[in-house]
């Protein structure tokens, strides 16, 4: 029976099929994998690289605080008595301008009593001079005299100060803020009565690291930008030499000329104080990138056509790019590629094409980006810039 099946066609056949096996597997078998070499030079990527060149910047401690007033001053009454006249708020007054009236009460006809005691004191006191003089009067008795016009004296002008001081006039210029007491309200001495806030020139006050603290210096330049829009050139006046022992941060103090006052204080203010001047690559914020250990960095090409990864630091920044430092002098700083690169890789590196990451459009950047070979993208996938 298996003869039936086991003719000479059938083993034809698989004479055919074993021939093919053994010549397949003997091809297999002889052809080598290819190397890491040749599997790299197969899949060598394209980048796109640009050189950059170090310009010098200013760097900048960037800081954000308020907007104080140089000077409040809280007018106070230094006597007692009733308010018969003040000033209204917001009016501008200048140093020794009156603000507010107390009555007098009976304090003229005090100070008229004190006259006739100094007046009655001296005609005694004359008197016993004249007496002493001819012989005829004791000197105690010009000794006691003069002590009695003394006293009157003394109580003369205590009145005479009381009186004056029912006059508040202000301390500084400025303007009133603050109305405390009421027309016809009582007031004691030392009672509230005005408050002025000088506004000119204003403070911008902030709070500076302990890092930082070492490049600020007084009578250095800040730029002050207030809400709103409006910016002044100020002054470091004012560096405290106690750090504030719960923020470790050292008040400083930024004057502002503000003649016309148009700008009020307790607002928020932006301060930039520059601290010094450096060697920097200005580059777009698209290229940096973080390698395994968490640096920040950008990947350059050298010499030999191998990605290297940099490690760079942030000295400033605008709303176009960052300046960065840590880059070698003509950096070949890769800026397109298809895929991700690693240090030591060998590149195909051709110029970063015109407009690219500066084009006023995304359309210009894909189509900048598009002229890398396509060969390039069947090796790694496009990496996002």
């Amino acid at each position: 029976m298996l003869g039936r099946f086991f003719n000479a066609t059938t083993a034809t056949f698989l004479a055919i099929v074993v021939l093919v096996v053994v010549w397949i597997g003997s091809g297999m078998i002889e052809r080598a994998p290819p190397t890491a070499p040749e599997r790299a030079a197969a899949v060598r990527p394209s980048v796109a690289a640009s050189t950059s060149r170090a310009r010098e910047v200013t760097n900048e401690l960037l800081l954000y605080g308020d907007v104080e007033p140089v000077q409040i001053a809280t007018v106070r009454a230094r006597t007692d008595g009733v308010i018969e006249e003040i000033v209204s708020q917001g009016l501008d007054v200048e140093a020794g301008d009156a603000l507010a009236q107390l009555s007098a009460d009976d304090r003229i006809a005090r100070q008229a009593r004190a006259e006739a005691q100094v007046a009655q004191a001296l005609q005694a006191f004359d008197g016993a001079v004249q007496l002493f003089e001819r012989g005829v009067g004791p000197e105690t008795n010009v000794q006691g005299t003069r002590a009695e016009l003394e006293a009157a004296r003394a109580e003369l002008r205590a009145i005479e100060l009381e009186i004056a001081n029912t006059a508040l006039t202000a301390p500084i210029a400025g303007v009133v803020n603050r109305v405390i007491a009421d027309l016809g309200a009582f007031v004691s001495a030392g009672g509230e009565v005005i408050e002025i806030v000088d506004n000119d020139p204003l403070l911008a006050v902030v709070n500076v690291q302990q890092r930082d603290i070492s490049h600020v210096r007084r009578g250095m330049p800040a730029r002050v930008s207030f809400i709103g829009g409006e910016q002044r050139e100020g002054t470091v006046r004012f560096v405290s030499p106690l750090a504030d022992a719960a923020t470790r941060t050292f008040r400083v103090e930024v004057e502002v000329a503000n003649p016309e006052g148009n700008l009020p204080s307790g607002i928020s203010a932006e301060v930039v104080i520059p601290v010094d001047t450096v060697m920097a690559h200005y580059i777009s914020p698209a290229l940096a990138r973080l390698d395994a250990e968490g640096r920040m960095g950008v990947y350059v090409v050298d010499e030999e056509s191998r990605i290297q990864f940099v490690p760079m630091q942030i000295v400033n920044a605008d709303a176009g790019g960052i300046w960065v430092n840590g880059l070698e002098e003509g950096a070949r700083i890769v800026t397109i590629s298809r895929g991700a690169l690693s240090p030591g890789q060998e590149v195909e590196v051709q110029e970063t094409p015109a407009g690219y990451l500066t084009g006023e459009t995304a359309e210009e950047d894909e189509a900048a980006a598009a002229t890398l070979p396509d060969e390039a993208a069947e090796a790694v996938p496009q990496d996002d810039l």
